[in-house]
């Protein structure tokens, strides 16, 4: 019987960049849903309704976007923050291209784990169930590190692409077929 997997995106950090200067208290001042405390962080923190995400905006034009989960809400959060920022005057000239950095998704592979064995049979692995009831393994030649529970739920972070998370998912079902099960 082949392996049920089921994977969500939950999660999209990407950056981008307006390349223009952005005046902070300006756009603190202009909008209601802004956090800006400079003696703390250099950047300012906007929260985005729709789609539902946060943005950090630095005055040299730089933004790191989270909270979106598709790259289709990661774009249409950057174009709110495009608008925004035009309300202040600042004109951004071109189409900002969105740099992903990090997805974090969950899920399932529908297969019962015995996480003693891997945390034995698997490199890359640490597991602690004391600490904590799942299984961090960091799944070799990626970027995708893996949580892995003995119910067969999966959480995947570390990918930048939906391709390379279905990919670091299916290498995963591999490597587990490989250590007997399907």
């Amino acid at each position: 019987m082949p392996v049920k997997k089921e994977v969500k995106i939950q999660n999209i950090v990407a950056t981008t960049n307006l390349e223009a200067k952005i005046p902070l208290v300006r756009l603190a001042e202009a909008l209601p849903n802004t956090e800006y405390n400079p003696e703390q962080f250099p950047g300012l923190v906007m929260r985005i309704k729709e789609p539902k995400t946060s943005a950090l905006i630095f005055s040299s034009g730089k933004i790191v976007c989270t909270g979106a989960k598709s790259m289709k809400k990661v774009k249409e959060a950057i174009d709110n923050i495009i608008k925004n920022v035009e309300k202040i005057k600042i004109k951004v000239t071109h189409s900002p291209k969105c740099i992903v950095q990090n997805m974090v998704a969950s899920g399932s592979i529908g297969i019962d784990l015995n996480l003693n064995a891997l945390a034995v049979e698997l490199e890359n692995t640490a597991y602690e169930p004391e600490q904590f009831p799942g299984l961090v393994y960091k799944l070799p030649n990626t970027r995708a590190t893996f949580l892995l529970f003995s119910n067969g739920k999966i959480v995947c972070t570390g990918t930048r692409s939906e391709k390379k998370l279905q990919e670091a998912v299916d290498l995963l079902i591999q490597n587990l077929a490989k250590k007997g099960y399907k």
